[in-house]
């Protein structure tokens, strides 16, 4: 795991690359290398930063040179065992055992077929000195991030957008990615929070020439991938998928330093601890609790008595973190490695549990990320399934319902009441088609109230912003519509969210993070099942928890969903209400005419309430807030008019 860079014809690109690498020093700390040669008329500079894992010999060092082909890689090849066994086979000579040297053969094999053999997570540079091309790649799933930038014939490249901005001295924000973030609370992985800047999209690649010549291909496809699950399901063909999840978490476990897990105490997190724990005994997990008043008032879950657990019945060496931050502190360490505006509080606690283990000398950890949106685990997949049967309701009942639970209040001087704010968001989208409840079940604002929130020269913005959920949630002929949710999760909310805190969080603290359910076989095997094998009931995930409990207690299995979140509620009533009030009345975003002061007033106000639960809402407005501040450096440009 690593940091990579590099420009291709870029003017100065030299200092260029060694400042863009420099700002990845805690992506890899163990060592640092920089390559040029000739590219056409003009040059090629490759950077990279590692975190020795696999090979910590010289061997392994990068970027890595070898007859006509230079190589800088992020990531890891969990089938590097088998590819090398039959590059050798074919006469190929190994210097070192790193997964990087089986990559670049695998390349010079195969090329571009290389890519779709390739099982892990992965993202990277690779240049041929014969023919002048550079070729960028990223995995499958978009576990491993790779942003770009193009200039006329010039081309620059690395594993953070902030490197970006160091490259070019400064980048214009996008407001089209600010509004995306305002909806969702992250970015999308089509988009980008700056101007020009751009993600390579998962499963593809992009090639350039000296002659600025640029074409791009993809390798492997998600919407494919599940219509041929749906063929296999209809044929009765349903994978073992305890075979197959034990099998990716033993492939993961590769490594030449020790490797630790999380345990929330969850069912994900506890089924892959235990997997692990047979291979290597005594194995370490990281495990968070929060001060007692706040998860009180938060009405939380027992999660960290699980855990203990788990590893009292694993022999699992167990470290428990209380997250009580200072969250003042905190944010804008983390708005700047988050590199776009990501309101998920969960960051933090990724951040805070890796830099725990970094501590113990731990540079790997495996975690659950993936099994929710793979096998609909969470609320909102049940939630919209229940939909259809509230529908059924006659309106008058609904409509009664509906303005009972708009009385009730979501939180007293006290406490949280959880099933109040659940009943809340479920009534505010359970009559709509489907795919506008889906969106609107797990984003932050309808229609009206994200235009009554921004600047009204953005209003074609947000229908831009609405449409391209639309479109992505409908591009597939899934007949299922467990698993048409689930596509949508793993195209969007996957690789916008969850893998990109949890890439950004761990790295920062110059950790790896492995996910074991991210993995190209164990996702053939969840659209190989039928949504009503994922749903059983009112039981999400059911037929993961059926592989889980062959290995562990049901009582773990079949307890309450956890939480891996933050008590927000308790947060931003206590430690950050200044600061909120502060970004209402004086902050940037609102200076700048992005967003309206009325709109979030009116937010704080039924917050302090009780009366809805805005607290996700405002969190991810301190965290924009202090992205915009950051990322315009005084100026208040964002592409429309100051209102």
């Amino acid at each position: 795991m690593c940091g990579i860079a590099g420009t291709y014809r870029w003017p100065d690109g030299k200092a260029v690359t060694d400042r863009i690498t420099d700002v990845l020093a805690h992506r890899g700390p163990d060592g640092a290398g920089r390559y040029s040669h000739a590219a056409g008329d003009g040059e090629v500079h490759l950077g990279h930063r590692r975190l020795a894992v696999v090979d910590l010999s010289p061997t392994g060092a990068q970027p890595m040179a070898s007859d006509g082909l230079v190589l800088t890689y992020n990531g890891e090849l969990y089938n590097a065992p088998e590819l090398r066994a039959e590059l050798a086979a074919a006469g190929v000579r190994f210097r070192g055992t790193s997964d990087t040297e089986v990559l670049l053969e695998a390349w010079r094999r195969w090329g571009t077929g290389c890519l779709p053999r390739l099982r892990g997570m992965f993202a990277f540079g690779i240049f041929d000195e014969r023919t002048g091309e550079l070729v960028l790649a990223r995995d499958q799933l978009g576990v491993k991030p790779l942003f770009l930038l193009r200039r006329g014939e010039g081309l620059v490249f690395a594993s953070e957008l902030k490197a970006l901005s160091a490259a070019t001295g400064g980048l214009d924000v996008d407001p089209a990615a600010l509004v995306a973030s305002l909806l969702y609370h992250w970015v999308p992985d089509s988009r980008c929070a700056f101007r020009e800047a751009e993600k390579l999209p998962p499963g593809s690649w992009l090639r350039i020439g000296p002659g600025g010549r640029v074409g791009r291909g993809t390798f492997w496809r998600l919407r494919e991938v599940a219509a041929e699950g749906r063929e296999r399901a209809r044929s009765g063909e349903l994978p073992d998928l305890a075979a197959v999840v034990e099998e990716s978490t033993r492939r993961h476990l590769l490594s030449d330093v020790p490797v630790a897990t999380f345990l929330s105490g969850g069912l994900d997190s506890s089924y892959l601890t235990a997997l692990a724990a047979r291979e290597r005994p005594g194995i370490s997990a990281y495990t968070i609790g929060f001060r007692a008043e706040d998860a009180r008032f938060e009405a939380m879950p027992d999660d960290l008595g699980y855990a203990r657990r788990v590893a009292e019945r694993y022999g699992v060496d167990l470290h428990e973190i209380e997250i009580a931050p200072d969250v003042q502190d905190l944010l804008p360490r983390m708005t700047y490695h988050l590199d776009e505006p990501i309101g998920d509080p969960a960051a933090i606690n990724t951040y805070l549990i890796c830099s725990a283990a970094r501590e113990a000398g731990v540079k790997v950890m495996l975690s659950g990320m993936g099994a929710d949106e793979l096998f609909a685990g969470y609320r909102k997949h049940l939630a919209n399934l229940l939909a259809l049967r509230y529908q059924r309701v006659p309106r008058p009942l609904r409509r009664g319902l509906s303005a009972a639970v708009d009385r009730l209040p979501v939180a007293s001087a006290r406490r949280g009441y959880r099933s109040v704010r659940f009943a809340k968001r479920f009534l505010s989208f359970a009559d709509l088609p489907e795919e506008t409840a889906f969106r609107r079940s797990y984003t932050l604002y309808d229609r009206a109230e994200l235009l009554a929130l921004v600047d009204p020269d953005l209003a074609g913005t947000v229908d831009d912003v609405l449409a391209e959920h639309t479109d992505v949630y409908g591009d597939n002929d899934l007949d299922d519509f467990v698993n048409r949710m689930c596509l949508g999760d793993a195209r969007m909310f996957l690789p916008g969210l969850n893998l990109a805190y949890t890439d950004r969080s761990s790295m920062a603290a110059s950790t790896e993070v492995r996910v074991p359910y991210v993995d190209v076989e164990v996702v053939r095997a969840a659209f190989a099942v039928p949504g009503d094998r994922k749903i059983v009931g009112r039981q999400g995930k059911a037929v993961l928890k059926e592989a889980a409990a062959t290995v562990l207690p049901r009582e773990i299995v079949y307890r309450p969903k956890g939480l891996f979140s933050a008590p927000l509620r308790a947060w931003m009533s206590r430690d950050l209400a200044p600061l909120v009030r502060e970004v209402v009345h004086d902050g940037v975003l609102v200076g700048s005419g992005l967003l309206r002061r009325d709109a979030l007033a009116r937010m704080v106000a039924e917050d302090a309430a009780g009366h809805r639960d805005y607290s996700k809402h405002l969190w991810h407005v301190l965290t924009l807030e202090h992205w915009y501040r950051a990322a315009t450096s005084g100026s208040v440009r964002h592409g429309a008019s100051n209102a």
